[in-house]
């Protein structure tokens, strides 16, 4: 560390560095619960781990129920008001229930494994002992509030309300999913529509009564071609359709399909006019007699880089600098709540979280020696964000 550090702020990395060991325990505590999006229970009992956690550091918490996913986790340090230093995380994760049990955490050299372990519970273990170390020797300019969301992997449709009052009371947010090689964080992201769509036909004996028949698998086969011909990669739009079903058996005319498709775009006036696409290739039918409907359920918001989230994320290479790490910011076509926070006004950048990769894969990986140094990084952030404010 740099000659530059404060006495006050040496106390605070210094005890970062001392907990290596427990942050890879309180790791290993969570990645060994199945806490998949629609896995209340699982994701609530996650919720359980890190606030036993803060508990015994002091750290103060409030829980915000809810009946179908889990339960989001507000966690403060010092008197909550309008201009809090805002981080955030989900505890939710892609992965079916008993995959903890068949993969549990594992280190294997300078790598751990196991499902979620960067995406990103390892980003909440980063949070967590920040928070810690906030309530242990202070010296935050601002209250620092903690959001422990439960539906990320889905759009956050429980979450989305809840971050954006936040993110409205925030000076800045700072959202711990993985980071990324070359230790960068992400400085834009895409915007992201998930939509259903459903084709009704008529059934016939595929035999007996060809002509009687209107297939909704040759409908849905005609769309699915003219949704994927609205991708448009030079400007950043892409539409797939990732899930596709339907038909009754082999041998009868195919009465119902169904898909689901995810449209992905960059800038927001790209938003409303690929979608009027998308309904119109809906509304026209190719075969006679069929007809269909849409529906979005669940959509997450571009991260788009300010002047004010420019500024910030040079605060942050600026602290890097301060520990000796360069630090470097890229765009991904990949969505996260940041994109949620960024739109309602606030100061945002994004994968602040330990180094990983592969994700939402088996070979999902952290880079377990990244976890102090992105903690420390994080916390000098924090610590200095009053300059931050003075150059905004």
């Amino acid at each position: 560390m740099t000659a530059e550090l404060s006495a006050a702020e040496r106390q605070v990395l210094d005890w970062l560095a001392s907990q290596e060991e427990a942050m890879q325990a309180l790791l290993a505590q969570l990645v060994n619960i199945d806490s998949n999006s629609y896995n209340k229970a699982g994701v609530d009992e996650a919720g359980q781990a890190i606030r036993a956690f803060l508990d015994r550091h002091g750290v103060g918490c409030e829980v915000i129920p809810n009946e179908k996913f889990g339960d989001a986790i507000r966690a403060t340090v010092g008197m909550r008001g309008e201009r809090n230093i805002l981080l955030m995380g989900h505890r939710d994760t892609v992965f079916p229930d008993g995959e903890a049990q068949r993969r549990p955490f594992k280190r294997d050299g300078a790598r751990a494994y196991g499902p979620g372990v960067t995406d990103m519970k390892a980003g909440l273990v980063m949070n967590s002992f920040v928070a810690a170390a906030m309530q242990k020797f202070g010296g935050a300019p601002a209250p620092l509030v903690v959001l422990y969301t439960a539906d990320e992997e889905i759009g956050s449709p429980s979450s989305r309300a809840t971050i954006e009052a936040e993110a409205r009371r925030a000076r800045l947010v700072l959202n711990a999913e993985p980071g990324r090689p070359d230790n960068a964080v992400v400085t834009g992201r895409k915007a992201c529509v998930f939509m259903r769509f459903e084709v009704i036909g008529k059934a016939a004996h595929a035999g007996a009564n060809f002509e009687q028949g209107i297939s909704a698998i040759g409908e849905a086969a005609h769309k699915v071609v003219a949704l994927h011909a609205l991708t448009d990669l030079k400007k950043g739009v892409s539409v797939n359709v990732g899930i596709i079903a339907g038909g009754q058996t082999v041998n009868t005319i195919a009465p119902n399909a169904r898909g689901e498709v995810e449209f992905r775009y960059i800038e927001p006036a790209d938003r409303d006019a690929t979608l009027d696409k998308i309904k119109a290739i809906m509304a026209q039918p190719t075969v006679p007699g069929t007809s269909a409907s849409l529906e979005i359920y669940a959509e997450f918001l571009p991260l788009v880089q300010s002047a004010a989230s420019k500024r910030l994320f040079e605060h942050y290479v600026d602290c890097g600098h301060a520990l000796g790490q360069e630090v470097t910011g890229v765009f991904t076509g990949g969505c996260a709540d940041s994109g949620f926070a960024c739109a309602v006004g606030a100061p945002t950048i994004c994968a602040t979280g330990p180094i990983g990769g592969r994700t939402h894969s088996p070979d999902e990986f952290v880079e377990i020696e990244t976890v102090v140094p992105r903690a420390q990084l994080l916390a000098l952030a924090v610590l200095r964000s009053d300059r931050f404010l003075t150059n905004t």
